[in-house]
């Protein structure tokens, strides 16, 4: 088996080392105002779009990075451990743009590309109404013209959609076939309505979808049938790696914090840190996060390369990214008695953005029944 090498480039390198300076001198002093004003801040998304950080999955003849996964990875991991809430929050392609990067010659993405020559690309929404482990009502069904399609229906809250001017849109079809839609809000006139989401990443954007009886023509699919099947596999491969990627910033955020304030404070004579059971449970969460980290890196590796086990093994990323999350964020609240619980300290925003994180990319659980079924099915297709 051939060795396989995390080292990014000297290129990517510089761009890590930014994402980290950006994290501490811009994205952490401004979690908070963001978070009360539900948007990223300006500075950030200014010096995002100027730097390159909005178009690290974007195709190169786009004008985009297009990074190794393994590369962005990393960088969104510094970044995160800033702020995951400004991250999720910035405006951009956002999750379409694994889509865009593996159907570049895509004709419905080709508009958007043109809008987006200058630099400043327009905000982009994605819905995965396919998604058997999310509770949404989407119907669509057949147009009374030819090649048409009706939309009609309210989605769960998404990322980003209330900042949207696109939507793609992941759906079955009215013959059960999936279909992937690219639907220009201008045009289509589909609805965000924002609610009223108080548990966490407040700044990204969060807002449910409407479809009054939308009409849509053929032009607007994207992909249909095996080949919608394909690409929506593949970018959600991608897409589990890069979340993942985000939630071990989070929890490395949470991890550092958690252990300078157990190291500065002091009881009965001694620092925190230095009683058993704060001890044991500081090294539960070095290793959470250690065993996050790694299992990503091996993902993103694997979809680098192209390698047939990729997509399990992003499921196995992100299942066990969302285990440690929940077990790193609480544990810091936890360690900091009841400080953790108020304002003055950033670990309850990273509590409530850990539970926020995890609601909108599917819980562990959920994560693990499919990888299951996923090998199940290949074990059956080995005996067969």
């Amino acid at each position: 088996m051939d060795l396989i090498s995390f080292q990014p480039t000297d290129e990517e390198t510089a761009f890590i080392t930014l994402a980290k300076t950006l994290a501490e001198e811009v994205l952490r002093p401004a979690a908070r105002s963001s978070e009360e004003e539900r948007q990223a801040a300006r500075e950030w998304t200014i010096k995002a779009n100027e730097l390159g950080f909005a178009a690290l999955e974007l195709p190169e003849r786009w004008g985009g990075m297009e990074m190794t996964l393994i590369s962005q990875a990393q960088i969104l991991e510094a970044l995160s451990n800033g702020d995951l809430a400004l991250v999720q929050g910035l405006p951009g392609p956002g999750d379409a743009a694994s889509f865009m990067r593996l159907a570049p010659e895509n004709q419905a993405f080709a508009a958007y590309r043109r809008t987006g020559e200058g630099g400043q690309w327009p905000t982009v929404a994605f819905l995965n109404a396919c998604d058997p482990g999310v509770s949404q009502s989407i119907n669509i069904t057949g147009a009374s013209f030819e090649n048409g399609y009706v939309i009609k229906g309210i989605s769960r809250p998404v990322k980003m959609a209330a900042f949207a001017a696109y939507l793609l849109l992941a759906a079955p079809g009215p013959d059960g076939k999936t279909r992937l839609f690219w639907l220009d809000k201008e045009q289509t006139r589909w609805r965000a309505i924002p609610g009223d989401y108080r548990l966490g990443l407040l700044a990204s954007g969060w807002a449910r979808v409407q479809f009054d009886d939308l009409t849509v023509t053929k032009d607007a699919v994207v992909a249909e049938g095996r080949d919608a099947d394909r690409l929506l596999s593949r970018a959600l491969a991608r897409l589990r790696v890069l979340e993942a990627a985000k939630e071990v910033g989070l929890m490395t955020a949470a991890l550092s914090y958690a252990t300078e304030y157990t190291a500065t404070r002091r009881a009965f004579g001694q620092e925190l840190a230095k009683f058993q059971g704060v001890s044991f449970q500081m090294a539960d969460m070095a290793v959470a996060v250690q065993a996050a980290r790694l299992l990503v890196w091996r993902a993103a590796s694997a979809l680098d390369r192209e390698e047939p086990e990729a997509p399990g093994l992003s499921l196995d990323a992100l299942s066990r990214a969302h285990r440690s999350l929940r077990l790193v964020t609480d544990s810091a609240v936890q360690l900091l008695g009841g400080h953790g619980y108020v304002q003055d300290h950033p670990v309850e925003k990273w509590m409530r953005d850990a539970a926020a994180q995890i609601a909108l990319n599917g819980g562990e659980q959920d994560l693990l029944l499919r990888r299951g079924e996923q090998l199940l099915t290949e074990e059956r297709e080995t005996v067969s």
